[in-house]
Order: C-alpha cells, then sequence, then structure tokens
C-alpha cells in the first residue's frame, strides 16, 4: 500500500514538475536553448523527447539519469518536453514518447535512437556514436569493428545474441540478416555483393551479418541449418517474425529485391503543419516534392471540416508513399511570404501546389479541392506529365525556400470569435440629436 502511494505521489510530481531538474546531469532543454546548446554546439546529443503523462517515459528517466551521469563531460544527454514545447517535437517529427534522437556530426539531420532503454544501452549506442565522429575526423569511414571473414563491409552491421533483440528486432527499420560461418565458401562469394547492395541500401533497408557458429542462440531461433541463410525482418513492429529471403546472390538482386519489400512496408508520411521554418526545410529540401495544402480559417472551416481536409491528405500521403513526397499543410494568412511565392493568397481556400525544392519551382493545383481534383492532380505529378508548366518560386533565392514565419501549432479546437461587449441604446436619447440634425438641415435649406 505504501508504495503505491509513494508510486502515485511520484508520478503527480512528475506531472507537475518534468522528469528532471537542475541537479541531475541530463540538461533540460526548449526553444529558448535548443539552437545553441544543441544545433550550434560541436557536442554530440543524445535528447529524449517526452510527455510529462507518458508511463514509459516515467520507466525510462532513472535511465537516463544514469547514463547521463556516466557519459558526463563525454556526450552530451537532454531531454525536452515536448507536451509543453510541441513546436520543438513536430519540427523533429515526434509522433509518440518517448523519442530519442541522436544529433551528431549533422546536426540538421539527426537520426533515431533504436537500441534499448537501459542506461547500458544507451552508453554503448552514444560510445559508438563518439567513435563514428573521430573516424570520420581521421578521415575514416564507419565506426564499428568486427571480423572480416564474413560479409563485413563499411555500411553492414555486426550482430551478435546480446544485441538482435535491442538492433534488429526493437527498431522501427527494415533489415536483411546474413546467418554466415567464417568458413563457408559461399559465404565468402556473398560478401562483397553484401557490402556493395549495404551501401546502395543505406537509408533504406540495413544489412546485417550474425556468425552463426558463434551466436547460436539466433541462428537457432530462426531455424538456421545452412550458410549463407539471409532473413528480411520488416519495418516497424516485428514480433519476432522473420521471411525468408529468396532473391538471387549479386547486389543488384539483393536492392532490387530489398526495394521492393522497403516500399510495400514503409509507413505512410505524417502530415505535418507548416509553424516554423525548420519545419518546411526539413520536409522540403531532400525531396523530389513536397505538397503543401492552404487550408482555410478555421472561422471559416470548424474543426470537423479541417480534421477532414488533414484525413483526405493522409489517404493521399498513403496511396503515394512510394514516391517519397512530403505534405504539409498551413492556415489561410497564416504564412503570407509562402503564399506570395506560390501565386496564392486572399482567396480561392483551399489550395493546394507542389514544390520542387531542387529546381526551385511549383505547380498549383488548378482542379477542385476534393478527392477527384487532388487524385488527377497527383496523378499528373507521378507520371511527369503535367498540364501546367512549372513556375519558379517569387522572391525566392536560388537553393532557398520561402521565409516562414513562427507561429502556434492549431490546438484541435474550433475557432472562436472575439467576444464583443453588448452596447444598451434603451438609455441614450436620440431626440435633442435629430433635432439638431432638423435645424441644420433647415438653415441649409435657408
Amino acid at each position: 500500500m505504501v508504495s503505491c502511494v509513494v508510486l502515485y505521489i511520484f508520478g503527480i510530481i512528475a506531472v507537475a514538475n518534468g522528469f528532471y531538474s537542475s541537479s541531475d546531469d541530463v540538461i533540460q532543454l526548449d526553444p529558448t536553448n535548443f539552437e545553441r546548446l544543441v544545433l550550434q554546439g560541436s557536442d554530440i546529443w543524445f535528447v529524449e523527447f517526452y510527455a510529462p503523462w507518458c508511463g514509459h517515459c516515467q520507466s525510462l528517466t532513472p535511465e537516463w539519469k544514469r547514463a547521463a551521469t556516466a557519459l558526463k563531460g563525454i556526450v552530451k544527454v537532454g531531454a525536452v518536453d515536448a507536451d509543453t514545447h510541441k513546436s520543438l517535437g513536430q519540427q523533429y517529427g515526434v509522433s509518440g514518447f518517448p523519442t530519442i534522437k541522436i544529433f551528431g556530426t549533422n546536426k540538421r539531420s539527426p537520426t533515431s535512437y533504436q537500441g534499448g532503454r537501459t542506461a547500458d544501452a544507451i552508453v554503448e549506442q552514444a560510445l559508438s556514436q563518439l567513435k563514428t565522429v573521430v573516424n570520420e575526423r581521421l578521415g575514416k569511414r564507419g565506426g564499428g569493428g568486427g571480423s572480416n571473414s564474413g560479409s563485413g563491409g563499411k555500411d553492414t552491421i555486426d550482430l551478435t545474441d546480446s544485441d538482435f533483440q535491442s538492433t534488429v528486432l526493437d527498431s522501427d527499420d527494415a533489415w536483411l540478416v546474413e546467418f554466415m560461418a567464417p568458413w563457408c565458401g559461399h559465404c565468402k562469394n556473398l560478401a562483397p555483393e553484401w557490402a556493395r547492395a549495404a551501401t546502395e541500401l543505406k537509408g533504406k533497408v540495413k544489412l546485417g551479418v550474425l556468425d552463426a557458429t558463434v551466436h547460436t542462440q539466433s541462428a537457432q531461433r530462426y531455424g538456421v541449418q545452412g550458410f549463407p541463410t539471409i532473413k528480411f525482418f520488416p519495418a516497424g513492429k516485428k514480433n519476432g517474425q522473420a521471411e525468408d529471403y529468396n532473391g538471387g546472390r549479386t547486389a543488384s538482386d539483393i536492392v532490387a529485391w530489398a526495394l521492393d519489400k522497403h516500399q510495400a512496408n514503409v509507413p505512410p508520411p505524417d502530415v505535418y503543419e507548416i509553424t516554423s521554418q525548420a519545419v518546411l526545410d526539413n520536409n522540403c529540401a531532400e525531396k523530389q516534392l513536397c505538397i503543401i495544402s492552404f487550408l482555410p480559417n478555421i472561422l471559416d472551416c470548424q474543426s470537423n471540416c479541417r480534421n477532414e481536409h488533414i484525413k483526405m491528405l493522409k489517404k493521399f500521403g498513403e496511396n503515394y508513399k512510394r514516391n517519397g513526397w512530403s505534405w504539409l499543410w498551413v492556415e489561410a494568412f497564416r504564412q503570407p511570404t509562402l503564399e506570395a511565392s506560390v501565386g496564392i493568397g486572399g482567396f480561392g481556400y483551399p489550395a493546394q501546389v507542389a514544390i520542387n525544392s531542387r529546381k526551385g519551382k511549383y505547380v498549383v493545383l488548378k482542379g477542385a479541392f476534393s478527392e477527384s481534383g487532388i487524385s488527377g492532380f497527383l496523378k499528373e505529378l507521378s507520371a511527369g506529365r503535367l498540364t501546367s508548366p512549372l513556375v519558379p518560386l517569387g522572391g525566392v533565392a536560388d537553393g532557398k525556400l520561402p521565409t516562414i514565419d513562427d507561429s502556434e501549432p492549431w490546438d484541435g479546437k474550433d475557432g472562436k470569435l472575439d467576444d464583443v461587449e453588448d452596447i444598451d441604446l434603451s438609455d441614450v436619447n436620440m431626440d435633442d440629436d435629430d433635432d439638431a440634425v432638423i435645424m441644420k438641415k433647415k438653415k441649409v435649406d435657408l
């Protein structure tokens, strides 16, 4: 009973004050210091985006503190209350809690942490990141070591029984894993092809290598009886399940097979509200196309109406996810510079444009903002046969995107008109004024 009370009190304190204090080695981050400390600094950062009401976040807290203390002076460990600072979480695509991001050498493109939720696992991953940075400064590629007897390469990942669960099964990435034996001739023949495929698939499907003669537990779990045996683990929740690889043994065969699986299993893109420059840059700068919808003011299209629009956009995102486009929306009149740069503004909402940031050009949806109208527009974009020509972005320098003003994200609620105080005219005597008007009129007539 006492322990339940203590946990209850701890939960109340955590919700009220957050999980971390100034006495912890975890650095508390918010929009006022994130740019200066994380993005402008030279340190490696592990940043947890959490919500005070999240049970998994509460469970992670003591481990996160232990890791921060162990890594003090080596790797920075921070935390963002993404429930309070929603725009900062949204900037980095945070949709669940806790989400951990690693800010390494390229601070503008952080990677997602996919390891275990213990202090030991966090520290191990942090030291691996540190080794990668050091090797890059020495002019080397990659941070991992490992045996050269298998299909190892600079972009392949060596796996063991101890890290297979956290690295492969608990990750959101798709994996191809080769179970090999050092003495196996076919494994040696596969090695250079596997390494080339890993490089070509980087960022889409991860390729791992496990020495099944040493790490027998994982090999037995997946029924490995011959070498090499290749198993595919799809993106997202895996539940320990794997699929047999049945493609060829050349790099091109492996890549083609893996890309088919990647495209089929890739989750649909989210539809982000444009609330800062970072949201636009992160979602448009490196994409072939970004589809931006300008939705009516909340007073003209209340929450149900707006949610229907967003629901429709998410459906199109699912249908066209293989194209790798990004999907954004913004409220009418909220970003005047953006609207001016794509020839939209003042009327005609909802509206939609597709921006090719690499070319600095855009095209506007000419049909209706409806399921059929947008469908026709997207089919043209996908086929590369537009009925309207691409137009250069207005008032935007080469290689840049339109300027965005920081704004608060939509709270999901209906809009309300500002209250206007009623004026009681019952006590106002209009007779004297009327007489004065009549007298003035008579003087004018004279």
